[in-house]
């Protein structure tokens, strides 16, 4: 949750995808631990559970003397024969592969090193029951308190105050925090422990960073400012489910509704009746490209919000603060998604760059290379094509760069002075191009159709056999023609080079962003000053096309 833990995290990576695939199976440690239990617990000399006490403090008090001495020396002592020759290379390097530490990463590895950590979790346990002091709170707490310490350990967030090792220092030999198990990941010849400092103290093996890497971790020294912020909103309840912090697998993943989490569904709604009465603009996920921290903040309002009278006001407000917030800490460019820049809402973007005229962020709705995406793909002996949503923003813009190239754009519009402002716009020259039709039966013989506006079934059935539908209208059209072809939402693949991308954006594959938050990338990297709000700019269609090709953005 990077909303809570930004300014605490150890290493600043992000998990990429490469790290969740190796990681995908982690649970097999929990698998081989289910089964050596099952087996322990049926064996005749283990006793039944109704035989066995609900709580023994002799037993907890043997348990952790047992941890103490046999449990933890004996695993700092196998810890430091698996960074040995060819124990390393064919037992545990696959575990230290991670490049950051996650709490699963805690569960990836071999199945030696299962077993090395299930001896260490099960020595305690078999001496206390060996002893008759066993009892089910023992099994179940110092199951859950062994899996605890090893989460937060590998959590890459620092939980624990350097204040409190400052004021007993001792307190640094007894437990171990999440920095002092990074330094051990990363640097792979100090820091073994299982939880105590203190056998690494008297092994020699103590990395001589730790204590004032925790100390500024801690302190939020290592936080960093975005260079680049994509302003996203979530867009209904099951996929508020599709981020990182609910499952890392899920978002790895194209978005879809997946059976797994409908009965998760409840847990979703509430959360979405929390966030609209008391909650604010979150980072959900992070990138970095050539340097360049990239974030996606998420506004906490869903879709169907958008479309209530009443809301308006307030999410215009939850989206200034985000602009606002961006602006104090240094953002150099923050780019609206989807609804957050709808024309009816606030002009897209226009209302907040026109009421803070001294914004040093720039505010970039992205539809230039929305349009320039959707441009080109229309293949270049096209002489012809029907535009709905036609005096929308983007409609706009795509009807007069085609009437410059002679192509012929059936604009569908009841409006017909919303159409006659358009065609004034364009060159006399190119005027005759573009021609207004009210109804669908118009575009029968072109095969051409770029939707701006919702296609139920019927509204479908018009167009000829063999046509290609593309598109920029959110949610986008259900392909019900077989014997036609539809696009996808404009969309660009992010560079080869970019670092720590681990989660999936919406339905998009990986590594493909929305053609509106690849535009923000683009002004960022290209460093321009001014703000993209408002009407689009034709004549820079082609510019920003090419620097987004330039930059090694390609169409997706």
């Amino acid at each position: 949750m990077l909303f809570f833990t930004r300014r605490r995290r150890v290493v600043k990576d992000g998990v990429d995808f490469s790290q969740i695939d190796a990681e995908w199976d982690w649970d097999n440690m929990v698998i081989l631990q289910t089964l050596i239990a099952a087996m322990v617990t049926n064996s005749p000399s283990f006793p039944g559970v109704a035989e066995l006490r609900a709580w023994d403090p002799r037993g907890w008090a043997l348990a952790l003397l047992l941890h103490v001495t046999v449990a933890e020396p004996a695993f700092y002592w196998a810890h430091r024969a698996l960074h040995r020759g060819p124990l390393f290379s064919q037992y545990h390097a696959k575990h230290h592969s991670s490049p950051v530490t996650q709490p699963l990463t805690a569960g990836f590895g071999t199945p030696l090193e299962a077993l090395v950590l299930t001896a260490a979790m099960g020595a305690p346990l078999a001496g206390a029951f060996a002893a008759g002091a066993g009892s089910v709170s023992l099994v179940y707490g110092h199951v859950l308190l062994f899996d605890y310490l090893r989460c937060m350990g590998y959590s890459n967030v620092e939980v624990v105050s350097h204040k409190a090792f400052a004021a007993v220092p001792a307190l640094r030999y007894l437990i171990y925090t999440p920095t002092y198990l990074s330094l051990h990941h990363r640097e792979k010849d100090s820091n073994f422990c299982l939880f105590m400092p203190l056998f690494d103290a008297l092994g020699g093996t103590i990395n001589a960073k730790s204590w004032e890497l925790q100390k500024e971790v801690d302190q939020g020294m290592n936080d960093r400012v975005p260079d680049f912020v994509f302003l996203a909103h979530v867009v209904d309840v099951v996929s508020s489910m599709h981020v990182p912090f609910a499952f890392r697998s899920n978002s790895s993943l194209p978005f879809a509704t997946r059976l797994v989490l409908l009965p998760l569904w409840p847990v979703a709604f509430a959360f979405m009746l929390i966030q609209w009465f008391c909650s604010k603009t979150f980072t959900v996920s992070f990138y970095f490209l050539r340097g360049r921290l990239h974030q996606t903040w998420s506004v906490p309002r869903y879709g169907f919000q958008y479309f209530i009278p009443s809301a308006k006001k307030g999410i215009n407000r939850q989206i200034e603060l985000a602009i606002l917030r961006a602006d104090k800490m240094g953002v150099k460019v923050i780019s609206l998604a989807a609804l957050n820049k709808n024309e009816a809402l606030n002009g897209g973007g226009t209302l907040f760059v026109s009421k803070h005229p001294n914004l040093r962020v720039r505010v970039v709705h992205g539809n230039t290379l929305t349009a320039a995406v959707i441009l080109n793909e229309i293949p270049s002996n096209v002489k012809e094509v029907f535009l709905t949503g036609a005096t929308s923003k983007l409609g706009r813009a795509i009807a007069l760069y085609l009437c410059r190239k002679k192509i012929r754009v059936l604009m569908l519009t009841l409006s017909t002075e919303r159409f006659l402002k358009i065609q004034r716009e364009a060159p006399p020259e190119s005027q005759q191009y573009l021609v207004q039709v009210t109804k669908y039966q118009a575009a029968q013989s072109c095969k051409t159709w770029i939707v701006g506006k919702w296609l139920s079934p019927r509204e479908q059935r018009w167009a000829p056999p063999g046509t290609h539908f593309h598109q920029f209208v959110v949610p986008p059209i259900i392909g019900f023609r077989r014997d036609c072809t539809y696009g996808k939402l404009a969309a660009m693949r992010l560079p080869k080079d970019v670092e720590g991308l681990g989660s999936c954006e919406y339905t998009m594959e990986r590594g493909v962003v929305h053609a509106c938050h690849a535009g923000g990338v683009v002004h960022c990297l290209e460093g321009w000053g001014h703000h993209e709000v408002g009407a689009i700019d034709v004549d820079r269609i082609d510019v920003v096309w090419k620097a987004a090709l330039k930059h090694g953005l390609t169409p997706a």
